[in-house]
């Protein structure tokens, strides 16, 4: 691995910590932060929302935390045990952050064009990450590969959202336009680039 390529990978790695780990500061916040502060009272003292909520990004934040580790070859050559107890961990929390957060997306700040952004993207979240578990049970490396790039990149969305949303907002001169035009901006271009990705390394599924 180069110079750039160890630079680059420190930072993805950083990135994904860093906002892996930032829904603990919702749990020990003494009352509403951040996207709470745009809900109605109503709301958060909705006991299946507060779920679905919390639901989503501490299982959302544990994936992200953990899935990045699972690109590196060396690291997965290692210890394939390993790999395979990480994987579940990530498969699991995958699936719950993204049931939970395809229920708390119809309440998303921002109308139907923020909670239709979030919504597809929680599908596309489930449907790459069901996939990639399948494809590694029938031993289909290839397949599992390609579907886990999918799915990390749907689930890195949590840090492009927070890497877009501050220039949208200081483009566009107000948090709500921003963040509708986020909860689509946040996902897809990483979807486009995981698929650039797979076609660089040549990557081939039927």
């Amino acid at each position: 691995m180069n110079k750039t390529n160890k630079v680059a990978w420190l930072v993805f790695g950083i990135l994904a910590v860093g906002v892996g780990l930032y829904p603990l500061v919702y749990v020990f916040a003494d009352g509403e932060i951040g996207i709470q502060l745009s809900k109605s009272k109503e709301l958060l003292a909705n006991v299946f929302w507060n779920i679905g909520f919390y639901g989503h990004i501490l299982f959302g934040g544990l994936a992200l935390t953990i899935g990045w580790v699972q690109f590196s070859k060396r690291f997965r050559n290692a210890n394939m045990a390993r790999h395979r107890i990480i994987g579940r961990i990530y498969v699991v929390s995958a699936l719950v952050s993204g049931i939970c957060g395809g229920g708390i997306a119809f309440f998303a700040t921002g109308g139907v064009v923020a909670q239709s952004g979030f919504l597809v993207m929680a599908v596309c979240w489930l449907y790459f990450t069901t996939n990639a578990y399948r494809a590694i049970k029938i031993s289909d490396i290839e397949k599992h590969k390609v579907y886990m790039i999918y799915s990390y990149a749907l689930c890195f969305a949590a840090v492009t959202l927070r890497i877009w949303l501050p220039l949208l907002s200081l483009i566009l001169g107000s948090f709500l336009p921003a963040y509708r035009v986020a909860a689509w901006l946040s996902w897809v271009p990483n979807i486009i680039f995981a698929y650039f990705w797979v076609r660089r390394k040549g990557i081939v599924i039927g």
